[in-house]
């Protein structure tokens, strides 16, 4: 896994940039569960300010969890996979799957063309099923397919490769 780096200044950058994020947040926080104006959040007593302080860091965070699960989508719409994700999280790609069970997407149907032996089959994925199926044309005016239940593309387009070569015209 790639450990990602901050230094000590962009530590501080952030801290402090967060933290005059988070000041509003937390007089508002305050505000309303205390029914006193903004302007008064901090004039109490400094257990409850802290803890309206916290409670804004809690709303901060699943924040930054929404955010990063966004993120990680994202990056799974263009193609990156669990092992990448993992690495840029600093976890595991198992880790990666658990967190964000949805963020990388099966490849889309690809339907392929196969011409060989002098007929055609065509591939596609079946969404509903999740397998592969062909259907093709050899060579001698045959045709003939396959059901969806072929677990790769690769495996349906050896069958269909076959069919073709067993109808090729002589």
């Amino acid at each position: 896994m790639t450990t990602v780096e901050i230094t000590p200044e962009e530590r501080a950058a952030l801290a402090e940039a967060l933290l005059d994020a988070l000041d509003p947040l937390a007089a508002a926080v305050r505000a309303r569960a205390t029914g006193l104006p903004v302007e008064r959040m901090w004039n109490a007593e400094p257990v409850e300010v802290a803890l309206s302080v916290l409670s804004a860091w809690k709303l901060v965070d699943a924040e930054v969890k929404r955010l990063a699960a966004g993120a990680a989508a994202t990056a799974g719409s263009y193609g990156a996979s669990y092992e990448q994700l993992g690495a840029a999280w600093g976890i595991t790609r198992q880790g990666a799957r658990k967190k964000w069970p949805e963020a990388v997407s099966r490849p889309a149907a690809r339907p392929g063309l196969l011409e060989l032996f002098g007929g055609t089959a065509e591939l596609a994925e079946d969404e509903a099923s999740g397998g592969w199926r062909w259907t093709a044309t050899g060579a001698d005016g045959s045709t003939g397919e396959a059901a969806a239940g072929h677990r790769s593309r690769e495996e349906a387009a050896a069958h269909a490769g076959a069919f073709l070569a067993a109808h090729r015209q002589d």
